[in-house]
Formats: structure tokens, C-alpha cells, sequence
């Protein structure tokens, strides 16, 4: 297996890194020891697997050298024969797992989405939409136990979203979102038409992975904070206090605002995870063009300003654009029964692409 050499070192790294998390220097480090940790719990189902790996090779060779053994008698012989068969036909499936195992892992998989979405063209209707998909998205989060927190919302008179912006927090929450950054086309006949006409509208979604403290240094020096009266279609967005809050970082101009609280701490509280997360992909995409290039591309696309998917009322259609995606029964999938579908071809497609690229890395030595 070409992949070998590979694995006995992040074997050896596997073993090194228990010996350094022992450490008391590195223990009482917490940005070292949660470095360290991470990469000790990425390496470890990586090296589990290399070990049972290498305890099937060792198996398939003790039972050739006892086939090999001509004291054998005719009737063990084929029962160790039946045996070898068996083992042998376990190792295709386990090199898939290690290349799998191998393939890279985005350092954000696991943690809290922040989830934003727009109103792009289409007016009211998309708007409407808006309103559509993130019920989608909360319903599809639900089903994975997750917890959704809406942090800024701003709201028509009709029961349209222009923007909203959501903390989902569960485990392997970005993993699942992820590819879900785009403009999102819907072509429908909207409530607000009277001659029953198709409209063509869209969105925007962008998902951000939550920052933690350690990922981002804020000075407060830079930061100008702003406090207004909620404003909003009615009802609890709307207060006579000035407990909303605007939070601009001036050296990256990023401006981000909260008025779903009615407490002015509580608000303050949410804008910052919210600038967080901001300052965490303005940095990620400053300090790591790979990866930026890869946020980018979402398998092809992902691109704000590109159109990924098209949800088709009058014929009952969801079609992905970058992976050719067509599934029906769209009401459903508005509702999050079967959204899971979509999320896991978009991640079997990424998956493909880099084991494509694994093995062609793999024949050029």
C-alpha cells in the first residue's frame, strides 16, 4: 500500500503527542494543550485503524506460512484455506478506510454554525423565501438534536425575512452546513401574485464556523459600539429602550448587530460571538489561501455570487448545481424531511474529489 510510509509516521506523531499531553509544562498551557489535543484526537481513529490493518496483514501472513506447511494435514489445511480467503478479502475495504482516514479534515467540522441568509433579488418574495429556507435549515437542525439561536433578524410586514443570522451549535454542525454557502435560486408562483405568473428569486446563505476566544484576539480599542432602539415589523422586536447593539471593528470596517434581546448585555454578548466569527474567516481567509480557495469553490462553487441550487415549485424539484443533484418532492424538503439527502451527497462529492486527489498525490511519490 503506497499510503504506508505515511501512516507508521503519524503513527510515531500518535505516540508522541500521549507523551507531550502527560507533560505539566504543556498541561497548564490551555492554547498548547487544546492544540495538541485536537491534533491527538484527529490522529487517533486514523492510528486505530492502521493498527487493525497491520494485525490483518500479520493474520493473512501466519495463515500463508501455515498453508505453506506440508505437516499440515489435507482437512486443516482447507479450513485454514477458508480462513486465509476470509482475511483476505477484509484488506480492500480496510485500505479504503485509511485512505478515507488520510483524507484532510477541515479544522472547523466540528464546531457551532453561524448561519446567515438574505434577501437577494425578487422583493418580497424573496424575502418569503428567505423565511422558507431557514425554517428548512431549523427544522433539518432539529433533527440532528442541534440548538438553533436566532442573534439579528430583520422582518417584513408580510412575514417575509430580509436578513436573518443564527447560532446553531451542535457537534459537527459546520460539517453539515458547510456547503450550503451560495445564492439559492426559487422559482415559484409567490402569494403576492394575482395573475398566477412563475417569479424567479434569490437568496444568499453564508455559514461561518463559530470562533472560539483563543482563535481570535480582539483589541477593544478597535472596536466602536453603537446602541439604538430595536426597530422591526412589530411585536418583540420593537422596544423603547435602546437595547440593541451595532459593533463595527474599525481596522477591517466589519460591522455586525444584534436587537433580539431585550437586555442590552444580552445583545452585546451575541454581536460579539457574531464578530468573532467574522474576524475568524477574514483572518483564515488572510493567513490561508488554500483554504480560502476551498470555501470558494464548495465542490465546484459556493461562491456568493454564483447560483448552487434552484428549488422549482410548479415541478416539485431541487436541483444542485455543482454536483448535478435532482431530487423531488420539494415540500418535504422544505419541511427538512429528506434535506439530509442533499447534505450528504454534497459531502460524498467532496469526499470523491479528495481521494481523487489523494491517490493522484500518492502516484507521483
Amino acid at each position: 500500500m503506497d499510503l504506508l510510509p505515511k501512516l507508521e509516521q503519524l503513527a510515531r506523531r500518535f505516540v508522541s503527542l500521549e507523551g507531550e499531553l502527560s507533560q505539566p509544562e504543556v498541561v497548564s498551557n490551555i492554547e498548547r494543550f487544546t492544540k495538541l489535543n485536537r491534533e491527538y484526537a484527529d490522529l487517533k481513529p486514523v492510528v486505530a485503524a492502521f493498527h487493525t490493518y497491520n494485525n490483518v496483514l500479520k493474520e493473512r501472513a501466519d495463515l500463508e506460512a501455515m498453508i505453506a506447511d506440508s505437516s499440515l494435514d489435507p482437512e486443516m489445511k482447507a479450513m485454514v484455506q477458508a480462513d486465509y480467503q476470509a482475511v483476505k478479502e477484509k484488506i480492500p475495504a480496510l485500505e479504503e478506510e485509511l485512505k478515507l482516514q488520510l483524507l484532510p479534515k477541515d479544522a472547523n467540522d466540528d464546531k457551532n454554525v453561524i448561519l446567515e441568509i438574505r434577501a437577494g433579488t425578487g422583493g418580497d418574495e424573496a424575502a418569503l423565501f428567505v423565511a422558507d429556507v431557514f425554517r428548512m435549515y431549523t427544522r433539518y437542525a432539529e433533527m440532528q438534536g442541534w440548538r438553533i439561536e436566532v442573534m439579528d433578524i430583520s422582518e417584513n410586514d408580510i412575514g417575509g425575512i430580509r436578513e436573518i443570522t443564527a447560532l446553531i451549535s451542535g457537534a459537527g454542525a459546520f460539517a453539515r452546513f458547510k456547503f450550503e454557502s451560495g445564492t439559492h435560486r426559487v422559482q415559484r408562483v409567490p402569494k403576492t401574485e394575482t395573475q398566477g405568473r412563475i417569479h424567479t428569486s434569490a437568496i444568499t446563505v453564508a455559514v461561518l464556523p463559530e470562533a472560539e476566544d483563543v482563535e481570535v484576539n480582539i483589541d477593544p480599542k478597535d472596536l466602536r459600539i453603537d446602541v439604538y432602539r430595536a426597530q422591526g415589523a412589530g411585536g418583540q422586536h420593537v422596544n423603547k429602550t435602546e437595547s440593541a447593539v451595532r459593533i463595527t471593528h474599525l481596522p477591517t470596517n466589519i460591522v455586525v448587530q444584534c436587537q433580539e434581546g431585550k437586555s442590552q448585555i444580552k445583545n452585546r454578548e451575541t454581536a460579539m460571538k457574531m464578530l468573532k466569527a467574522k474576524m475568524y474567516e477574514h483572518q483564515q481567509s488572510a493567513l490561508d489561501a488554500a483554504r480560502a480557495s476551498e470555501r470558494k469553490a464548495q465542490i465546484g462553487s459556493g461562491d456568493r455570487s454564483e447560483r448552487i441550487r434552484t428549488y422549482n415549485f410548479p415541478q416539485d424539484r431541487l436541483t444542485d448545481h455543482r454536483i448535478e443533484l435532482t431530487l423531488h418532492n420539494l415540500e418535504g424538503l422544505m419541511q427538512g424531511v429528506g434535506f439530509e439527502k442533499v447534505v450528504g451527497a454534497l459531502m460524498n462529492a467532496d469526499q470523491a474529489r479528495k481521494l481523487a486527489e489523494l491517490s493522484e498525490q500518492s502516484a507521483r511519490g
